[in-house]
């Protein structure tokens, strides 16, 4: 009986709150409706704060409330992980209100919720980029603030996320071999690119070991006459490999292809 009654009770409170927020909506009593909007914010009935502020943000226009309705309308879109539309309602506060009261967070929310949203590495990184974009401008802006070092480290995570996505075309170029083409020179060029984007990077071992194996298979399946050179370009690679990674993961596997290829440089430079 008393789960009954509290059943009831619920649907009670519910109908109530849904006719309060439809009789709201219906509203022309502006100043009514936002103060509705700012209950539902606080209340984090997000849908709700936002479909009031998106009526109320156009009219709220060069008065008093239009500020802080932008600012509660990006982060409605925020708390309900849109963030995406809350990037670009960020975009739109600090562009309109450069030295606003709420300038500071809405630049890093901006960066911040796009790298919430950051995808996987296999998928196209543009929205990747634009996140590091607006963290770079909340530094360039904020240098001081106690989330300096946050925005840094999430920059960071993403640049080793872009990094990633090279290496994963980096093995599929070596995979591929000769298939459809010479996939080992486009190997070389990926990791060589990627080691001067991502100098840093916990992959950089990675990069050099396969930018000296592409090299090594692209001597074994070269032309006479391009023979030597490609063999000067591993023993080359041996080289910067052991200069930065003496014990390194793959030092076994690179001091072989500097043999095999030492041996055969009959000419000199």
């Amino acid at each position: 009986m008393k789960k009954v009654v509290f059943l009831l009770m619920m649907i009670g409170v519910l109908l109530t709150s849904c006719g309060e927020y439809n009789k709201i909506l219906k509203s022309t009593d502006y100043e009514l409706k936002y103060s509705y909007a700012k209950k539902y914010f606080n209340a984090k009935q997000y849908s709700k704060s936002a479909t009031l502020l998106d009526e109320l943000v156009p009219i709220f226009k060069g008065t008093a409330f239009a500020e802080e309705s932008l600012y509660l309308l990006a982060q409605s879109y925020y708390g309900q992980k849109d963030y995406q539309t809350a990037s670009q309602y960020f975009n739109t506060y600090y562009t309109t209100y450069p030295k606003g009261e709420y300038t500071e967070m809405a630049r890093f929310y901006s960066g911040y919720g796009l790298y919430l949203d950051s995808p996987d590495p296999r998928l196209d990184q543009a929205q990747t980029y634009e996140a590091i974009n607006q963290l770079q401008l909340y530094l360039e802006y904020y240098p001081q603030s106690e989330r300096s070092k946050q925005a840094q480290d999430i920059m960071f995570e993403l640049q080793e996320k872009l990094a990633y996505k090279e290496l994963l075309a980096v093995r599929l170029y070596f995979n591929l071999g000769t298939y459809m083409g010479n996939n080992y020179l486009s190997c070389v060029i990926t990791a060589q690119n990627a080691l001067k984007n991502y100098p840093y990077s916990k992959y950089r071992e990675e990069f050099m070991f396969y930018v000296i194996r592409s090299k090594f298979e692209l001597a074994v399946v070269s032309v006479e006459e391009k023979l030597q050179g490609r063999y000067r370009d591993v023993v080359d690679e041996y080289y910067n490999y052991l200069n930065e990674y003496p014990e390194g993961k793959y030092i076994k596997q690179v001091q072989r292809f500097y043999d095999y290829a030492n041996k055969r440089i009959t000419d000199t430079y």
